[in-house]
């Protein structure tokens, strides 16, 4: 008997830990390249640069707004607006890729970057 009961708490155990997409809201922000990131920004898209301060001051693409991913990740959004799309850049793509996550989960239009600001060929002021 106990090992008949044993068995199924452990079958009920593994069917917990499972995991289902059911419920689960799906990644459907967009992800760009770099080279089209001046064609975004004709039809009006805003970079938001998620790199640090100093990162940005030494070279962002013309017309980015910086706001680090740190202060995503506090839950400062001054200055942004849920009617604005954005195209977020960082360094690499990492950082860009956990902003655009959070934002997208709180409702914001993005369109993440893959590639990032070490590779970009535009012109930066």
């Amino acid at each position: 008997m106990k090992k008949i009961l044993w068995l199924i708490v452990t079958v009920l155990v593994l069917a917990a830990c499972g995991t289902t997409n059911e419920g689960k809201k799906e990644e459907v922000y967009q992800t760009v390249d770099l080279k089209d990131i001046e064609t975004l920004q004709k039809e009006g898209d805003i970079v938001l640069d998620v790199r640090e301060i100093d990162e940005f001051e030494d070279g962002h693409i013309i017309g980015a707004i910086n706001m680090p991913l740190s202060q995503i990740q506090t839950g400062d959004r001054t200055g942004l607006d849920k009617d604005q799309k954005y195209v977020v850049v960082c360094r690499s793509g990492s950082r860009s890729k956990t902003a655009s996550e959070i934002l997208f989960d709180e409702g914001y239009d993005v369109i993440n970057v893959s590639e990032g600001m070490s590779t970009w060929q535009g012109e930066v002021e």
